[in-house]
């Protein structure tokens, strides 16, 4: 019998590309999700039956448990970006962490890949990042031979990073950010899947921190931005004294609303994580410790963020048409 994955997030973001490369290498896979019925566009990248959305709440432990009996190997995929509704900061990262840590060494799970986040601290003034400091520590609390990865801000077709930016380009006619001098380290999503799918392997395990090739200030990613959407927008950067009082108020219409009123634009959690670097640190563990080279920007953000572009893929038809005829 094939082996058997429990991909807890498996239909988020990172969760899919996991999913697809560990199909390919024939593992049976399971799904964890709290809407399974709107996972079932995984199923595809594998063959009939290979790939099996199943319903879980990380934060409930029979449901953990449940998801993942019978499983050689567990990736955990779950995290949030902001406080909403009963999925806070340390329910889902550091209580659903742990659950799933237990259940794994409880029932003789062989490997656990765990994803975290480039500046996991906890002395951060940001509860997302104290709170993934605190999820690391309960994971290799019950289980030691856990992989962790700590990804930079993630690139790829379906990211909130640079598709949430192109959308505000083509709204307003500023480009309105906070923390501009601070730099990123933007990693492609399916490097991620690279590293993740080695310790689901068993090729690699320890704590491993995953950056791109390119290091920019935000300032200067939101000018690459533009210039690959092809539009041009003034990027104005917010002082602090400016964007506190934005982000106050939309967590604030957010809490009266209860929840109504999602607030999308900017966290006071948010903020904070803005006024500090998010880059590899010296001598971490990291892509070539894995044997992996990153993919740059470039070569991946013109095929996803082309729907921005004025013309949309007109320009680059038109201008890819000329050359053939230049060719021949």
């Amino acid at each position: 019998m094939s082996r058997l994955v429990t991909i807890y997030g498996g239909s988020g973001f990172v969760g899919r590309y996991v999913a697809q490369r560990l199909a390919k290498e024939g593992w049976r896979i399971r799904i964890a999700c709290r809407r399974p019925n709107e996972a079932l566009f995984i199923c595809p990248y594998g063959t009939v039956g290979q790939i099996e959305p199943v319903l879980c709440n990380i934060r409930n432990e029979a449901s953990v448990r449940a998801a993942m009996r019978g499983a050689d190997a567990v990736v955990n995929c779950v995290g949030i970006l902001a406080n909403r509704g009963p999925n806070r900061f340390d329910s889902v990262h550091v209580e659903g962490a742990g659950i799933v840590a237990r259940c794994a060494a409880a029932l003789g799970v062989r490997r656990l890949v765990h994803i975290s986040a480039l500046g996991a601290d906890s002395g951060s003034k940001s509860g997302y990042a104290r709170s993934k400091a605190a999820g690391e520590a309960a994971v290799l609390a019950a289980f030691p031979e856990a992989m962790i990865l700590r990804p930079a801000v993630i690139f790829g077709p379906e990211d909130q990073f640079f598709n949430k930016f192109a959308g505000m380009s083509v709204m307003s006619p500023i480009l309105a950010i906070a923390g501009g001098e601070t730099k990123f380290q933007p990693v492609y999503v399916d490097d991620v899947a690279k590293a993740a799918v080695m310790g689901v392997d068993g090729a690699a395990k320890g704590i491993y921190e995953l950056g791109g090739p390119d290091v920019e200030t935000l300032r200067e990613l939101m000018q690459r931005l533009l210039r690959v959407i092809d539009r041009k927008r003034p990027v104005v950067n917010l002082p602090w004294f400016l964007a506190a009082p934005v982000a106050a108020l939309a967590d604030a219409a957010q809490a009266v609303t209860f929840g109504l009123f999602t607030n999308r634009l900017l966290t006071r959690d948010q903020l904070r994580n803005l006024y500090t670097d998010n880059v590899v640190s010296p001598g971490a563990g990291d892509f070539a410790a894995l044997g992996i080279t990153p993919t740059p920007m470039s070569a991946i953000m013109a095929d996803y963020l082309w729907r921005f572009r004025p013309n949309g893929q007109y320009d680059a038809i038109q201008a890819s048409a000329k050359n053939l005829r230049k060719a021949s």
